[in-house]
């Protein structure tokens, strides 16, 4: 019991929806979370994440020299939620014809975040800390949801950043490409960037890729341009990141979005 108290004590990040945690544990210790094993890096890293909607409560187990138990309490939150009427329906649900390149697409996007890039160097730089992959007002938050006569849409699962098409986007975090498409149905031109063991972040609605799958990236290289392609109303970055089967807030691992002519600390991002 104490060893996990000191884990629990210990534990960094955001016990809430939306929310990551890390800690470290003894190295070659087993740890699950609701029955599931997490990942357990070569120095006892271990990580876990909660998705928009997730329970009150977790249970994280220790297996090891001690076993250890205890429940986490996961804070909720209050999300933005909008009624919106008098759309046309076509903008609200694709065509039929659509539907085959929408399920296909859904495949390439699924296919990327399932990979397992057991690449301890790229997790514990993530862990070190995310910045902004670009600097403006945030014009859409985590969480938030709309529904459109009636029909509840997808939740929002990322933050949005207004900026002109052209503004610059930069890796907010190592990584490696696994998905750069240039057009996609809904999310236009789409990087997806793993940062190890299943946590990975994607950039949404962009009109230029200046990265391909399997390149490498610093903290700060630039990865590609804003846009408004895709189902966008106007240009503006999409920052969404994932862990496992989990979203997750990318807003909770940035520092505060800097103000417009401040730049940011890493990555070079211009001066609006």
């Amino acid at each position: 019991i104490n060893a996990l108290a000191e884990l629990k004590q210990a534990l960094q990040g955001s016990l809430v929806q939306g929310g990551l945690v890390w800690g470290t544990v003894a190295p070659g210790s087993r740890v699950t979370l609701d029955g599931s094993p997490l990942d357990v890096l070569p120095d006892g890293t271990t990580v876990a994440g909660f998705g928009r909607d997730a329970a009150a409560t977790a249970e994280l187990v220790v297996e090891g020299d001690i076993g250890c138990r205890q429940t986490l309490q996961i804070a909720s939150r209050d999300y933005n939620i909008q009624r919106v009427e008098g759309v046309p329906q076509e903008t609200v649900t694709p065509p039929p014809e659509r539907l085959e390149r929408i399920r296909r697409e859904r495949k390439l996007v699924g296919a990327a975040k399932a990979r397992h890039l057991s690449r301890p160097d790229l997790l514990l730089d993530a862990l070190a800390g995310f910045e902004w992959p670009a600097v403006g007002p945030i014009s859409g938050v985590y969480g938030s949801q709309r529904i459109y006569n009636g029909t509840p849409r997808s939740p929002h699962y990322g933050v949005d950043v207004a900026m002109p098409t052209g503004t610059p986007v930069y890796a907010p975090s190592a990584g490696v490409v696994t998905l750069a498409e240039p057009d996609l149905f809904y999310s236009g031109g789409t990087i997806i960037l793993d940062h190890g063991f299943r946590l990975s972040s994607s950039f949404l609605h962009l009109s230029k890729l200046h990265v391909e799958v399997g390149q490498e990236v610093n903290q700060g290289d630039l990865i590609a341009e804003i846009g408004a392609s895709g189902r966008a109303t106007g240009a503006h970055l999409d920052w969404r990141m994932s862990w496992r089967d989990q979203r997750i807030d990318p807003q909770l691992l940035a520092p505060p979005m800097p103000k417009q002519g401040d730049g940011q600390a890493t990555g070079g991002v211009p001066k609006p």
